[in-house]
């Protein structure tokens, strides 16, 4: 079902307001929420709007990890990174020396922390994490590939980070904080 206001708002218009009335209603002696909440109850907002403008419209109860893909994807228009295609001069070069037509994407790490922000709003707003749709198999190998894909063409490696690794070897550790 349509509600009037559907037809007749922009697809920023529910989180355009809830944004407003949010800034106006924090102007009390309660703490404003912290950044990442902000940005994740954004989120939230603009993916639940997708969901409504979709057509046919789909409920949060219908939605799987095919949907999650789809959304993602649309982000893409929106994205600032270029990523290089295969047949573009400057593949595989992080700082290349002139413009080229290739398109602008989200980058890896944007969409990788949106997921991530998506993924505890389902389960706060009432989500059980075995059914949540941004935690799908689909979505996590998606974005190994966008990460994949974006590091050849950019030349950019994603190396995670080794720095936990000395913990499990205790012998080579300093003594515990606190134990002076």
């Amino acid at each position: 079902m349509e509600s009037p206001h559907d037809s007749h708002s922009s697809p920023a218009s529910p989180s355009a307001a809830g944004t407003g009335a949010s800034a106006s209603g924090s102007s009390s002696s309660v703490s404003s929420p912290s950044r990442y909440e902000s940005q994740k109850r954004r989120d939230w907002n603009t993916f639940g709007q997708y969901l409504r403008n979709r057509r046919p419209p789909l409920s949060l109860a219908q939605c799987g990890g095919a949907h999650v893909l789809e959304f993602l994807r649309y982000l893409d228009q929106f994205g600032k990174t270029k990523v290089h295609t295969q047949g573009c001069p400057f593949f595989g070069h992080p700082n290349p020396p002139a413009p080229c037509p290739c398109p602008l994407r989200q980058a890896w790490g944007s969409l990788d922390a949106l997921v991530g922000r998506l993924r505890a709003a389902y389960e706060e707003n009432g989500g059980r994490p075995e059914s949540n749709p941004f935690g799908d198999r689909s979505v996590r190998l998606y974005l190994r590939e966008v990460r994949e894909h974006q590091a050849r063409a950019r030349g950019v490696s994603y190396e995670k980070k080794k720095r936990k690794k000395p913990q499990n070897q205790p012998d080579q550790l300093s003594p515990p904080p606190g134990s002076s």
